[in-house]
């Protein structure tokens, strides 16, 4: 891969992969260093990507560098939710914190659904799992969420 080739691609999903590793690892420079892996990987030319799957392929890179990073960091404490991202209304803002606050096994195919508009089939073979432990997953994600949001007088 050329340089002109992986500046584009960065330059196209570098914010989304940035977006998605934030989601498992909630923390900006974990964050940051998922994303540059993804891409130093990408640079070192040992994989051919399928043309109009990139995205994927560098979702499920992020996705594999972020399991890899826990099972050696065990680091749950976040940044500051004002420092990842501005909401601009009160009601966004409560469900990107209900988002954030689910288990990392539910956030993931949340994040992958809503935000990155992915199918569920899709998200099983980006997250390598089964077709119904994602259906699975977005079914008690979504139960949190309605629980969270509705006890939060907030919105």
């Amino acid at each position: 891969m050329t340089a002109d080739e992986l500046a584009v691609l960065f330059n196209r999903y570098g914010d989304d992969v940035f977006r998605f590793a934030y989601s498992y690892t909630r923390h900006a420079a974990d964050a940051e260093d998922v994303c540059q892996s993804v891409f130093c990987r990408l640079a070192e030319g040992r994989t051919e990507l399928e043309p109009g799957k990139e995205k994927s392929w560098l979702l499920t890179s992020a996705a594999n560098a972020c399991k890899n990073r826990f099972r050696f960091l065990r680091r749950w404490e976040g940044l500051p939710l004002e420092a990842a991202e501005s909401v601009p209304d009160k009601e966004e803002q409560a469900v990107l914190e209900a988002v954030l606050s689910l288990p990392e096994k539910y956030r993931a195919p949340v994040h992958l659904y809503y935000y990155e508009g992915y199918s569920q089939g899709e998200i099983a073979r980006i997250l390598g799992l089964r077709l119904t432990a994602v259906q699975t997953r977005m079914q008690r994600a979504r139960a949190m969420l309605k629980e969270a949001l509705s006890d939060d007088d907030s919105i």
